[in-house]
């Protein structure tokens, strides 16, 4: 029997809906919504589909605006596809802006109980693990200092080393690779490849295209919202930079 697929995504668009104008008082904003003038319809996403099964790493390029960040989201639960059909199996983890949650005030521990807890970690599982996410984040001289004495790569490495502690099934990876130094990225690809060799469903988002050949057997195309491509991750990558490279008729 086939094994259900850990990510299924089924015709699913997104559509924004974009004032011209804001509105200033309540009699404004009632008027409208009655009238919906001065609105834009912008389509994030238009009939996308596709399946990943479980422990495949699937990397997601576009130009930025072609709908990648939308469509992890979707998949994360953050946002509802406008029509379409998503399913997805086990826990699903997203690492789409890290740092969310954080108190500069409060010092390095207290934000790793803080921003541990948002992931769903009780005080106690994180005392278990705050020694080995105080040991990635490479930050034991600076645990007990406000965080906004950090700089933005000490915040990272220890945004991302709190993450390393929350178990997933499907993990959504958002250009989290082009935060913090080589040493530090190189880190992140490390536990991202034991992930991926423990069963893990990875989706990543980066315009590191020689990364995404490396790490991910599979890409996805996105161009203005739509699947330009989807198929073996140094093929599609090879199509999007030959494309991209190709001269452009002048225009006149």
């Amino acid at each position: 029997m086939a094994r259900e697929p850990a990510v299924a995504v089924e015709n699913v668009s997104r559509r924004f809906v974009v004032p011209h104008h804001r509105a200033y008082t309540i009699k404004q904003a009632v008027l409208g919504a009655i009238r919906r003038r001065g609105r834009d319809e912008f389509w994030a996403l238009r009939d996308i589909s596709f399946e990943v099964p479980a422990g495949q790493m699937l990397a997601v390029i576009g130009r930025n605006g072609s709908g990648k960040s939308t469509l992890l989201r979707i998949v994360g639960g953050i946002y509802r596809p406008t029509s379409g059909r998503l399913h997805t199996s086990g826990r699903v983890v997203g690492l789409l802006e890290l740092g969310i949650g954080f108190q500069p005030d409060l010092s390095g521990r207290d934000n790793i109980y803080l921003n541990a807890s948002l992931f769903g970690l009780t005080r106690r599982q994180v005392s278990e693990r705050y020694d080995q996410i105080v040991e990635f984040a490479e930050i034991a001289d600076f645990v007990d200092a406000p965080l906004r004495t950090y700089s933005t790569g000490m915040a990272a490495r220890l945004a991302f080393a709190i993450t390393t502690q929350i178990q997933a099934d499907v993990l959504l990876v958002d250009e989290v690779l082009a935060v913090g130094d080589r040493q530090f990225t190189l880190k992140c690809i490390e536990h991202m490849r034991k992930l991926r060799n423990s069963g893990v469903t990875i989706f990543l988002v980066s315009h590191d295209l020689p990364r995404v050949t490396e790490l991910c057997s599979r890409a996805i195309w996105l161009e203005q919202g739509t699947m330009r491509m989807d198929g073996p991750a140094a093929s599609v990558v090879n199509a999007y930079v030959r494309h991209y490279s190709a001269p452009r008729p002048a225009t006149s």
